[in-house]
């Protein structure tokens, strides 16, 4: 029998279902986000409003129909995502090993191999929990993925789990220092979802991505100066329903940021990230408020 994870009584039936759910085969999922999906666009309208902004607002040239068959696109993805995520929860190592491939995986073996962590710079594109997950199984370091916490209680515990499941090492974004601190002697590779807004009162670097202001965070520089780690990028593409590409390119080399306040880092991963979201657009998470603060003028 699969093991609960620490739920509260009243929370195990809905555990139970979502793992009942997990089991089923890969078709009936689909069929189920793709009246999920029917949901979200035509009857909800789940964040409509947002995710035509941002694609308005970051695709100036586009046309209104590109922009509604971009969006339309959108939400059949994100709909896939949800279960996708939620099979997780069941899905064995070879297939899922079977359905996410890697190009240039080599670069970070190759630093772990010499006794050296590495930040992997991801973000909200593709599946970003499959890439996690997947990538347990395919470097020998342990795998560190960098989260903020979710308000819900159970979804908390729930999405710790199908992290953790196939081996990941889920680390609370306010942790992740003294984590690597605590395992400093060993060679680990640590994930953050870097395109992520940071709360208004912790924002210390702007530039321009994807034709507006954008705030991000910068503790990938601070972590690469501090310890001296390689920091790379993670590119992600969907090559069809179910099965995606992930693709790694270096940002800084071991021990070639010495100077957090300058940047280096979080821009290049800017620039490497809008060139991906231009080239793969319907992969990319519209519906996050990622424009919600403005900046200042004095910034």
């Amino acid at each position: 029998m699969l093991k609960k994870p620490a739920l509260r009584k009243r929370d195990y039936p809905l555990w139970w279902l979502l793992q009942g759910l997990s089991h089923l085969p890969f078709e009936f999922l689909y069929l189920l986000a793709d009246f999920v999906y029917f949901l979200l666009f035509y009857v909800v309208q789940y964040r409509k409003k947002v995710v035509y902004s941002n694609l308005k607002n970051s695709f100036p040239d586009k046309s209104t129909a590109e922009i509604h068959r971009i969006a339309k696109q959108f939400y059949h993805n994100l709909a896939d995502i949800i279960f996708e995520i939620l099979k997780l929860g069941s899905i064995s190592v070879a297939e899922l090993q079977r359905r996410v491939s890697y190009q240039n995986w080599e670069l970070l073996q190759e630093y772990t191999n010499q006794g050296t962590s590495v930040i992997g710079l991801s973000s909200h594109a593709g599946n970003w929990e499959w890439e996690l997950a997947a990538s347990t199984n395919i470097f020998s370091a342990p795998m560190d993925g960098v989260y903020k916490p979710l308000s819900n209680p159970f979804f908390e515990v729930y999405m710790r789990f199908l992290r953790s499941r196939l081996g990941a090492y889920p680390v609370r974004m306010k942790e992740v220092l003294r984590h690597l601190v605590l395992h400093r002697q060993e060679p680990r590779i640590l994930c953050l979802l870097s395109d992520q807004i940071p709360p208004r009162g912790e924002i210390q670097y702007w530039t321009n991505f994807l034709n507006q202001d954008t705030a991000f965070y910068v503790g990938a520089d601070k972590l690469a100066a501090a310890f001296k780690y390689p920091v790379v990028f993670v590119g992600a593409e969907r090559i069809k329903r179910g099965y995606y590409q992930f693709t790694f390119q270096l940002l800084a080399e071991k021990g070639s940021v010495t100077n957090p306040e300058d940047y280096s880092v979080i821009e290049a991963y800017a620039r490497e990230l809008e060139k991906w979201v231009q080239r793969y657009p319907a992969d990319y998470l519209w519906s996050h408020r990622r424009w919600k603060h403005k900046r200042p003028a004095d910034a």
